[in-house]
């Protein structure tokens, strides 16, 4: 009995000699191995002596090597001949921008630090805020601090004694209404306190999906620990502080973060910066 999926020759459907398309082998494209069965993001393109090789990266981090061999590959069960990337010209050279899109101030050196500060949640939160904000908050002279958590906010606000030459600004995560965030902002906002907050539960959800290489931010039960729950969704290794650093690797500039986190950020900038009445 044959397969339908065999010719005569018992040739694989991927090795039949129809025309099947060229595409460039982009970094990011996903593509499956037609031989093994292999699926994977490709991470890079060599010239070897043996021959132009693909290097493909699964969802669980795991890289294959393969070469570039015509028919070899399948994109949504389709064959195609995978090629080398085409190389785009540059570009004009434009000003030099920083990750979060600003100019940048080639040769400036840090300025000295301000009265005024910015405190943000937890570790991830300040890792995040110095990746894509970092080059502008050394220029303004803006320190970031975190906090651990924000049931302490009252006191850490109390104790820094914020006024019109030291402005405080703070970052909550999954600031909503009603929440137990929302009362502890509303409790110690004033004039020179500034308390913005985005409503994803944890920061690693500002991240677009896209800039991890996933399709969404899995929904994670309640009562399991988010972060936890996003590593078993999504085939991670459960370990969180690894996992972050897979996230953060993604993030390359403001473009990789959502609107919901970008204006907060910006709005405690702005608000630490205001000039005082003493300048």
């Amino acid at each position: 009995m044959r397969s339908r999926q065999y010719g005569p020759d018992l040739t694989p459907p991927w090795k039949r000699r129809t025309p099947v398309p060229e595409v460039p082998a982009d970094h990011g494209l996903v593509v499956e191995e037609a031989a093994t069965g292999f699926c994977g993001a490709v991470v890079r393109c060599e010239r070897t002596a043996q021959g132009d090789t693909v290097t493909l990266e699964d969802r669980f981090g795991a890289l294959r090597v393969f070469p570039l061999e015509p028919r070899g590959f399948l994109i949504d069960g389709r064959a195609v001949t995978l090629t080398r990337p085409v190389r785009r010209p540059a570009a004009p050279a434009g000003p030099a921008r920083t990750a979060s899109g600003s100019l940048a101030v080639p040769g400036a050196r840090a300025r000295v630090a301000r009265a005024g500060r910015i405190y943000v949640e937890g570790r991830h939160d300040a890792e995040l805020v110095e990746k894509v904000w970092g080059d502008d908050l050394r220029i303004e002279g803006v320190v970031v601090e975190y906090l651990e958590g924000v049931d302490g906010l009252p006191g850490v606000v109390e104790e820094f004694g914020p006024g019109p030459d030291a402005r405080l600004g703070v970052l909550v995560d999954h600031l909503v209404p009603g929440s137990k965030e929302s009362r502890i902002a509303a409790s110690v906002s004033g004039e020179h306190v500034l308390v913005v907050g985005h409503p994803f539960i944890d920061v690693w959800a500002a991240v677009k999906p896209a800039s991890v290489g996933i399709t969404a931010w899995p929904d994670v039960p309640r009562g399991q620990d988010w972060k936890t729950g996003v590593c078993r969704a999504l085939g991670w290794p459960e370990n969180t502080g690894a996992a972050w650093q897979r996230i953060l690797g993604g993030v390359h500039s403001f473009r990789d973060l959502e609107p919901a986190l970008l204006g907060p950020v910006e709005h405690l900038i702005d608000h630490v910066t205001a000039p005082g009445p003493h300048g």
